[in-house]
């Protein structure tokens, strides 16, 4: 027998299960990142597809206009033994085509930091056993600058599912960090290049996710990036001492890194000290 109570009691119920469903409704909804499922919709892929299409054909256009070489001695460079072989057949090339090498080398660097690519590592070797100290570091800066900042652009347009997908908790993380430091955001993006707190590439990708202006992003990579460039650069001219990359980075390299790179945010903390005090 259904009595007034038991009614009463449906009626409660009811009204329970629909204000839990509104507050759910009302609730900013988490995206759910599945390990298993690719991120990017059918538009995004075809988006990514097209501009790794049209760079490459940039690419390839830029190489079909470079004078005749004996391409099976000249590779992407993967190991620093392939810079040991690839310094004396491309020293003769560059000498006798520089402008054509250039571009063809500024092109290479560039394509690869843009879809991060690895070995820009071994080009930036290239670079000083090539050109020197002076010339290879204002080649490798340039060509990372601008190769970061297409990858800002790239991510920009299609990187956010793909970031959230594959960093979802040092994306959360990072972006908590850049809401700390709105107000001195140049010294703190200039901490993160010069420093290895984390890795260029992440930092490429999201930092249009976690809206860092493009002037502080591209301001930070060309100034940030010279410490590292210039230790890199440098051991080229040192092929025989270098065993493998680690040897770039030992102990004493990363804290003088780190010591140059605390030198960008003591401003950051004169303001705090200034803002108790």
């Amino acid at each position: 027998m259904i009595g007034p109570r038991n009614i009463a009691s449906d009626i409660n119920n009811n009204n329970n299960k629909m204000d839990e469903e509104n507050l759910k409704e009302d609730s900013p909804k988490k995206p759910k990142l599945d390990g298993g499922k690719f991120p990017l919709s059918r538009w995004e892929l075809i988006a990514a597809i097209t501009v790794f299409f049209v760079f490459s054909t940039g690419l390839l256009s830029v190489y079909a206009t470079m004078p005749s070489a004996d391409y099976g001695n000249i590779k992407l460079p993967r190991s620093i033994s392939d810079i040991r072989l690839l310094k004396d057949h491309l020293a003769l090339y560059a000498s006798d085509y520089p402008a054509q090498f250039i571009l063809g080398y500024c092109s290479t660097y560039i394509f690869m930091q843009t879809f991060m690519i690895p070995g820009t590592i071994f080009m930036s070797l290239l670079a000083g056993a090539l050109f020197g100290v002076i010339k290879g570091l204002i080649l490798v800066v340039l060509n990372a600058t601008a190769g970061a900042s297409s990858c800002y652009f790239l991510s920009k347009m299609i990187g956010r599912p793909m970031v959230s997908w594959l960093w979802p908790e040092k994306l959360k993380m990072f972006h908590a960090e850049i809401g700390k430091r709105r107000d001195k955001l140049l010294n703190y993006m200039l901490f993160l290049r010069i420093t290895p707190t984390l890795p260029n590439t992440f930092i490429n990708l999201a930092s249009p996710i976690v809206d860092i202006p493009f002037h502080v992003f591209f301001l930070a990579t060309l100034v940030g990036l010279i410490p590292a460039s210039y230790i890199t650069v440098r051991a080229g001219l040192a092929l025989g001492d270098l065993k493998s990359v680690r040897d770039l980075y030992d102990f004493k390299t990363v804290v003088v890194l780190l010591l140059i790179g605390s030198i960008s945010i003591i401003p950051t903390f004169l303001k705090k000290k200034r803002t108790y005090e």
